[in-house]
C-alpha cells in the first residue's frame, strides 16, 4: 500500500492510497469527499489569524461542537480497508481544511453570495453571517472555490471511470436546533446545560442521506442498501434521511444529481468515533472506534471502486 498527499494551503488536503498491486499511473476509482474536514484547534486558529473581524465571542467553541470530528480519520480507515483487501484499487480521499465556522464549502455558493444568519429550522448558510469584512469574505470565497474545483474535478474523474463517491460525514450525538447568528455560542452553551442536554433528541447512530427533501433517490442504491445491511449486521444502529435530507442548496446534491447513482452520503455519530464525547473542546479520535465503523463501510464501498483495466 502507497498513500501520497497534495496538500493545498488552507484549502483541502487531497490523499491518494494505492494498492500494492495497482498500476503506479492508475486514477482513482473511487472518492472519498469531507467537506467539513477542518477538525482541529490548528484549522480554526490558522485561519483566524489571517481574518481581519471583529467575530462573536467565544466561535471558537461552536467551532469544536459544529465541525465532523472523527470523519476525515474514518474515510481514510475506508480507503486502506478496502486496498488491503482489493490491492488493485485507488481511491482519492478529499479533505476540506477550512472551517464551516466561518464559509460551509458542503454549500452551492456564487461569488456574489453575502453572509446571512438562519434560523433553528434552516439548513446552516454558506457564509456564516459575523462574516463581514469585505477582506474576509474575499479570502473565503478564494478558498471555497479552490475546494469546489479541486473536488469536483476529482468527482468527474471518478465519475467516468464508472465509481462511486462517498460523501463522509459526522454528527453531534443530539440533534441540537439553534440560530446560526452572533450569539450562538451563547445559545449552544445553554442547549448543553446538564438540565437541558437530555431533551434533545438522540440521533441514530448511521444515518444514510439518500433521497432529497421531495423524497426523490439520488444515492446509488446498491450501496446504501450495503451499507445498511453491513452496519447493522456489525450491531450498528442504521436510518434512512432521519437527520435531514439531502437538500439542493448542498454541494453533495449537486454532485449525486450530477449522474444520480452513484454516490452516496452518510452521517456516523460523533461519540463512535471519539474516546469521549465533551461539547465545546478539541476532541480526539478513538483509533479502534474509527476501525470499527470503517471495517462495513469498506466491505459496502469496496465492489464500487473501479479499476484500471
Amino acid at each position: 500500500m502507497e498513500s501520497s498527499r497534495q496538500v493545498i494551503e488552507g484549502v483541502c488536503d487531497v490523499e491518494l492510497v494505492r494498492g500494492a498491486a495497482a498500476a503506479k499511473d492508475a486514477p482513482a476509482g473511487a472518492l472519498l469527499e469531507v467537506a467539513h474536514g477542518a477538525t482541529s484547534a490548528a484549522d480554526f486558529d490558522e485561519l483566524a489569524r489571517v481574518l481581519r473581524g471583529p467575530f462573536p465571542p467565544l466561535l471558537r467553541e461552536f467551532f469544536f461542537v459544529n465541525t465532523d470530528v472523527g470523519a476525515p480519520e474514518l474515510a481514510s480507515a475506508v480507503a486502506r480497508a478496502i486496498v488491503r483487501a482489493r490491492p488493485e484499487c485507488v481511491l482519492a480521499v478529499v479533505r476540506c481544511r477550512v472551517p464551516r465556522t466561518f464559509l460551509d464549502c458542503n454549500r452551492r455558493i456564487s461569488r456574489d453570495t453575502l453572509a446571512r444568519a438562519s434560523t433553528a429550522e434552516e439548513m446552516t448558510p454558506g457564509l456564516q453571517p459575523w462574516v463581514q469584512d469585505e477582506r474576509d469574505r474575499a479570502l473565503l470565497l478564494e478558498r471555497y472555490f479552490a475546494y469546489r474545483e479541486t473536488v469536483s474535478r476529482t468527482f468527474e474523474g471518478v465519475r467516468a471511470r464508472g465509481g462511486a463517491t462517498l460523501f463522509v460525514h459526522s454528527y453531534a450525538p443530539r440533534s441540537i436546533d439553534v440560530a446560526i447568528d452572533e450569539h450562538i455560542a451563547q445559545s449552544l452553551r445553554a442547549a448543553y446545560a446538564p438540565e437541558r442536554i437530555g431533551r434533545w433528541p438522540l440521533r441514530p447512530e448511521i444515518d444514510l442521506i439518500t433521497a432529497d427533501p421531495e423524497g426523490v433517490e439520488l444515492a446509488l442504491p446498491e450501496l446504501a442498501a450495503r451499507a445498511e445491511r453491513e452496519f447493522t449486521a456489525e450491531g450498528f444502529e442504521v436510518s434512512r434521511n432521519s437527520a435531514y435530507p439531502l437538500h439542493p442548496v448542498t454541494l453533495a446534491h449537486e454532485f449525486a444529481a450530477q449522474r444520480p447513482a452513484s454516490a452516496l452520503c452518510l452521517e456516523v455519530r460523533r461519540d463512535l468515533l471519539v474516546r469521549e464525547f465533551v461539547p465545546f473542546v478539541e476532541l480526539a479520535t478513538d483509533a479502534e472506534r474509527v476501525s470499527r465503523a470503517a471495517a462495513p463501510l469498506a466491505r459496502a464501498l469496496a465492489p464500487f471502486v473501479a479499476t484500471q483495466r
